[in-house]
């Protein structure tokens, strides 16, 4: 059943030379055609594989040509294997190295300089902070300094104060009646009053 619609073509060549060709409805020129055209597809496949067989060949060969030179400039850096260059190969090969050296040295200076400006600039920043830590400590004292100001009278008036209250002052007077019918004032304990006055007090008494 899957050669149903199959297009088939056969050519028979008999021992005397004789040709004998059968084929099904379509033509034996048609059925050649069509063979002709995948024949050919198939030989352009084929060539194509060839070719980049070949290409990949080549193209591993250069690879392996160029690991071999850059492995043995590799050794001259390292100082390994200079027996087998000239005084040409040398020279070049010391210019090469001086090149080099070149760029490194500018490499490093450049690192070098931009290490220093960073730490020139941390270390402004770390001075302004401190500039600011210090103008506040100075207005924190200059606050303390004036409230201390401040209480210094109050504890001035509280010292001329006395710490007792004054006692009361007994003025009275008793009058006592005399033998002849007169009235004669005498004063009460007032020695010992005074001696527990201010002596402002007792010269108004």
């Amino acid at each position: 059943s899957v050669l149903c619609d199959a297009e088939v073509a056969l050519i028979v060549f008999s021992t005397k030379g004789k040709l004998s060709e059968y084929s099904t409805d379509a033509s034996m020129e048609r059925i050649l055609e069509r063979y002709d055209r995948y024949s050919l597809a198939e030989k352009q496949i084929a060539g194509t594989d060839a070719e980049a067989h070949g290409s990949w060949t080549l193209q591993y060969a250069k690879l392996k040509a160029r690991m071999e030179v850059l492995d043995k400039n590799l050794r001259h850096y390292r100082g390994e294997d200079l027996d087998s260059l000239n005084l040409k190969e040398l020279q070049t090969f010391e210019h090469q190295l001086d090149v080099a050296l070149k760029h490194v040295r500018s490499r490093k200076n450049n690192l070098m300089h931009e290490s220093i400006s960073e730490l020139q600039r941390k270390d402004k920043a770390i001075q302004e902070q401190n500039n600011l830590l210090t103008k506040k400590i100075k207005e924190k004292e200059k606050e303390l300094a004036e409230l201390a100001q401040c209480e210094q009278p109050n504890q001035g008036l509280e010292s001329v104060l006395p710490s007792q209250p004054f006692q009361s002052v007994d003025t009275g007077s008793s009058f006592q009646t005399a033998g002849n019918g007169g009235e004669v004032e005498t004063s009460t304990s007032l020695n010992r009053t005074n001696s527990l006055l201010p002596h402002w007090m007792v010269s108004h008494l």
